[in-house]
């Protein structure tokens, strides 16, 4: 297995110089790659312009959209905002893709909310425009990061993506689209099984990891996580304590996590949220110090 990636999804901005000095810590830090997801609301940042002053306030970490909400886009527009910004990175940029789930932004933007299945074709139109656009304007694809969990997304990945992205997290049936449970590791595995069954090369595989807590009581702490969540993660709240989007325990037992997991499923590339960005730190340092 390959060396640990670590990267940070940084939320929210509220003026220049917190952007700077939360850009500039996660590279003091260690983190590999800071990325910006693709959401609407108060204080959530345009992603494009956000990572391009990111560059140019850093020097080492990787930056990246994790993940661009492809179907809120025109082809040919995103396009140009994907390379326009991989040229001011200078070869940078990872470039993260989805296929959307949250249908609340889509009425916010006033745009319609099509089915699942027709939003991945719209998806997969999207690579055949990024790789004619790129190479007309001769810049070298970045990257790319396909994440999702249905069979349609994680299958696009399989094919096109250097890396594919999980969350663990699917749709709760009869419930308002953008509510999720997890999935546990046994469902973990077979999601696994399923791109690299369709990969049929080597592929990097990332996870986006819901929450960090370091503690001495996991399971303490899969409980009160389960509680704050309304029990709708899992039916048993012994089931977060495998589930490889939950990373609870001390800095060591939390290490460890990440290897076995490394092991079982071959997540190299760890991402967590802002929240954690000092939080996990120590696990990134002890991590660092491994093979």
């Amino acid at each position: 297995m390959g060396k640990f990636t670590f990267g940070v999804s940084l939320r929210e901005i509220s003026d220049r110089k917190s952007w700077i000095d939360r850009c500039r810590r996660a590279e003091e830090l260690g983190y590999d790659v800071i990325t910006v997801p693709d959401h609407l609301g108060n204080g959530r940042m345009a992603p494009f312009p956000a990572l391009a002053m990111a560059g140019a306030i850093t020097e080492r970490p990787r930056l990246g959209t994790l993940v661009s909400n492809v179907p809120f886009y025109n082809h040919a527009l995103f396009a140009r905002e994907a390379s326009s910004t991989a040229a001011l990175l200078d070869g940078r940029l990872d470039l993260g893709l989805g296929a959307g789930h949250m249908k609340a932004e889509f009425d916010a933007a006033g745009l319609p909310w099509h089915k699942a299945s027709e939003r991945i074709d719209y998806l997969d139109e999207s690579l055949v425009h990024l790789r004619k656009h790129f190479e007309a304007e001769g810049i070298p694809l970045p990257r790319l990061l396909i994440a999702g969990n249905s069979d349609g997304v994680l299958g696009l990945a399989a094919e096109h993506a250097d890396v594919v992205g999980f969350s663990g997290l699917r749709q709760q049936p009869g419930k308002p689209p953008g509510t999720f449970k997890f999935d546990n590791a046994e469902a973990m595995d077979e999601r696994i099984s399923y791109v690299r069954g369709k990969a049929h090369r080597e592929i990097e595989f990332n996870m986006l990891v819901q929450h960090v807590e370091i503690t001495g009581d996991r399971r303490a702490a899969a409980e009160a996580w389960h509680e704050k969540t309304k029990r709708s993660t899992v039916a048993d709240a012994g089931e977060l304590l495998d589930a490889p989007q939950l990373l609870l325990g001390t800095v060591e037992e939390i290490a460890g996590q990440l290897v076995a997991r490394r092991e079982r499923y071959g997540f190299t590339y760890i991402s967590v949220f802002e929240p954690a960005l000092e939080t996990f730190a120590p696990v990134l340092a002890e991590l660092s110090k491994r093979p």
